[in-house]
C-alpha cells in the first residue's frame, strides 16, 4: 500500500507531468507559430496592403522578400510581432495574478482549489483553439485564449510550488536528519504548510515544532544543523528535479505525437490548433491524479502551527487577501531590506535580465526559424523535442562537472550564461558579408537551428536547476515561500520586456535578426551583476536577517 507521503508526492509530480506539457509543446513552440499563422492568414503584404499574405498558399504564408502585416484596430502590425505582443500581455497579466493570489495560495485550505481552478482555466483555453478556425471573423480571439492559457498555467504553478517545502520537509531522509537532531518525528502529523500572517511578521513555529529546523527557529549544534540543512536542500532539489524531468519527458512524448498530424497536414493552421488543443487535453486529463492525491488541507493544519493564523482563518476575504499580498510585497521591497540583503537583491536583478533574455531567445528563435529561415512546422516540432531532451542531459552532466572541478553554484551559473550568450552573438554574424557568402554560418540555414537547439537545451536545462539552487543559498530560512514568490514575480514581471522590445525591433526594421544584438546586450548586462554577488556574505546577511526578524516577532508577541 502506498504511504500518504508517496501518494502526495505522486500527486505533485502528476501535476508537473500534466502542466509542463503546455510550456514545452504550446508556449515555446506551437503557440507563437499558431498566433503568427492566424495573423498571416488574415494579413496583407507590405507596403501596399492589398495582396493577402496567403494568396498563393492555402496553408501558410507566401511571402519571401516582402513582410506580412495584419491590421489590429487602427494599426498595422507585423505578423511576427503579433505573437510577441500577445505573449507580453499574457505575461504581464500573469505577474499581476501571481502577486495577487500569493497570500491565498499560502493557505492550505485554498491551495488545492486554487490550483485546480487555474488549471481548468488554462487547459480549457488551450482546448478552445480547436473550435476557432483562422478564417473566422472572430479569429482575434486566439489572442484571448493564449492570454488565459498562460495566466492559468502561471497561477496554477505558483500553487503547485507552494507544496514543495512541505514535501521536502516530510521526505524520509529529512525526517531521519531531524531525528538525529533530537527533534520529534513528524511522520504521524500532517505535512506542515507555509502560512503567512501579518505583513511585517514571518511565520514562526514553537521551539519543539516538527518543522522548526525548516523554519530556522531551533538552535542545535552547528555541525548537526549544517548536516540537516544540506539534507533538506538535497531533498528539495531532488523533488524539484523529478518535477522538471517528468514535465520535460511528458513534453517530448506529446511533441512526437503532435509531429504526426503537423507533418501529414503540412503545417496547416488546423494542425497547429490541434497540437495546442492536445496539450490542453493532456493538461486536463493528467491533472486528475493531482486532484485526487494532493492534500486539501484543513483548518487544523493551519491553526496547529500558528495560533495567530487560526484566529483569522475564518474571517479572511478575497479582497483583503489580495490587498495583504500587495502590502507584503511592499514590505519585502523596502530600501532597508534591500540594503540589508543586498547580495540577494543583486542576484534577483541578474535573474530579472537572465529570465527575460532566455525566454526571449526561445520565442525569437521559433519565429526566426519560421519567418526568416522559412522552416517547416514539422522541423520546428523536432527542434522543440530536441531542446528539452538535451535539457535533461545538461541537468545531469553539469553536477558531474561541478564536482570534478569544484565549481560553486554561482560559477556554474556564470559559465552557463556565457554559453547561452554565444547563441544570439552567432546570429549577429549573419549580417557580415563574408559570412553570407559561405554555405552556412551566422544562422543562415535551417540546419544550424538544429545544432543550436542541442547547444541551447544542454545549457538551459542546467541553468534552470542551478539558478534556483544558487538563489536558495541567499534567502532567509523560514521565509522560503515568500522569497521564492519574489523569485517567481521577478521572472514573470520581466518576461514581457524582451518579447515587447523584439516585437518593436521587428516592426521598425522588418528583420527580426536585428533582435539578436539586443539579446546579446541583455544577457551580458547580467554577467557583471552576477560577479558582484558574494554568496558567502549573502548567506551571512540572510542568517542575520532571520535572527533579527525572529527577535522582533518574539518581542511583539
Amino acid at each position: 500500500m502506498i504511504s500518504p507521503y508517496k501518494r502526495q508526492l505522486l500527486g505533485w509530480l502528476s501535476y508537473a507531468f500534466a502542466s509542463e506539457v503546455f510550456v514545452v509543446v504550446s508556449l515555446t513552440l506551437f503557440l507563437p507559430i499558431c498566433l503568427e499563422q492566424f495573423a498571416s492568414d488574415n494579413g496583407y503584404l507590405r507596403p501596399d496592403y492589398d495582396q493577402p499574405c496567403s494568396s498563393s498558399s492555402g496553408n501558410g504564408t507566401s511571402y519571401e522578400t516582402e513582410r506580412c502585416a495584419v491590421k489590429i484596430g487602427w494599426a498595422w502590425i507585423d505578423t511576427a510581432s503579433f505573437s510577441l505582443y500577445v505573449y507580453s500581455i499574457s505575461v504581464a497579466l500573469q505577474a499581476l495574478t501571481v502577486i495577487s493570489m500569493g497570500s491565498i495560495a499560502d493557505r492550505p485550505t485554498c491551495r488545492k482549489p486554487l490550483l485546480l481552478t487555474f488549471a481548468f482555466i488554462g487547459a480549457s483555453s488551450a482546448m478552445l483553439f480547436l473550435l476557432l478556425p483562422s478564417s473566422s471573423p472572430l479569429w482575434f480571439l486566439c489572442a484571448v485564449f493564449a492570454v488565459f492559457a498562460n495566466v492559468g498555467f502561471g497561477a496554477s504553478v505558483v500553487a503547485m510550488n507552494a507544496y514543495l517545502p512541505s514535501l521536502a520537509s516530510a521526505s524520509p531522509e529529512v525526517a531521519q536528519a531531524r531525528m538525529n537532531l533530537g527533534q520529534p518525528n513528524p511522520s504521524s502529523q500532517p505535512i506542515p504548510e507555509s502560512v503567512d500572517v501579518e505583513d511585517d511578521e514571518p511565520s514562526v513555529y514553537s521551539q519543539d515544532s516538527a518543522s522548526a529546523p525548516l523554519m530556522g527557529i531551533s538552535t542545535p549544534p552547528k555541525v548537526d544543523q549544517n548536516v540537516f540543512d544540506a539534507t533538506l536542500s538535497k531533498a528539495t532539489s531532488r523533488i524539484s528535479s523529478l518535477g522538471i524531468a517528468s514535465g520535460y519527458g511528458a513534453g517530448i512524448i506529446l511533441l512526437l505525437l503532435a509531429l504526426i498530424p503537423v507533418t501529414k497536414l503540412h503545417g496547416s493552421t488546423f494542425s497547429l490548433r490541434l497540437a495546442i488543443g492536445l496539450s490542453g487535453a493532456w493538461w486536463a486529463i493528467f491533472s486528475i491524479p493531482a486532484a485526487i492525491w494532493l492534500p486539501s488541507g484543513t483548518h487544523n493544519d493551519v491553526s496547529s502551527h500558528d495560533p495567530t493564523v487560526g484566529k483569522t482563518e475564518d474571517r479572511w476575504t478575497l479582497r483583503s487577501e489580495i490587498v495583504a499580498a500587495w502590502k507584503r510585497l511592499g514590505v519585502m521591497l523596502r530600501w532597508s531590506q534591500i540594503k540589508q540583503l543586498q547580495h540577494t537583491f543583486r542576484y534577483l536583478a541578474a535573474w530579472f535580465l537572465l529570465s527575460d533574455g532566455f525566454t526571449t531567445i526561445t520565442s525569437t528563435a521559433v519565429l526566426f526559424g519560421k519567418t526568416t529561415l522559412h522552416m517547416e512546422p514539422s522541423w520546428l516540432v523536432l527542434i522543440g523535442a530536441i531542446t528539452p531532451a538535451m535539457g535533461i542531459t545538461g541537468s545531469l552532466v553539469f553536477p558531474y562537472l561541478q564536482h570534478k572541478f569544484s565549481w560553486s553554484n554561482l560559477k556554474v551559473v556564470v559559465i552557463l550564461v556565457i554559453m547561452v550568450s554565444c547563441i544570439p552573438a552567432y546570429g549577429c554574424l549573419g549580417f557580415l558579408p563574408f559570412v553570407k557568402s559561405l554555405p552556412f554560418g551566422g544562422l543562415t540555414t535551417p540546419g544550424e537551428m538544429f545544432g543550436l537547439a542541442i547547444y541551447f537545451g544542454f545549457a538551459y536545462g542546467a541553468f534552470q536547476s542551478y539558478a534556483r539552487a544558487c538563489y536558495a543559498e541567499l534567502i532567509p530560512q523560514g521565509e522560503e515561500a515568500r522569497w521564492y514568490g519574489l523569485f517567481s514575480i521577478t521572472d514573470k514581471s520581466s518576461s514581457f520586456v524582451g518579447p515587447l522590445i523584439v516585437g518593436l525591433i521587428a516592426d521598425a526594421t522588418g528583420n527580426i535578426r536585428y533582435a539578436f544584438f539586443f539579446l546579446v546586450f541583455m544577457i551580458w548586462l547580467a554577467v557583471p551583476v552576477l560577479l558582484s554577488v558574494d554568496v558567502g556574505r549573502g548567506r551571512t546577511d540572510a542568517r542575520n536577517y532571520r535572527i533579527q526578524r525572529s527577535l522582533v516577532s518574539t518581542t511583539e508577541s
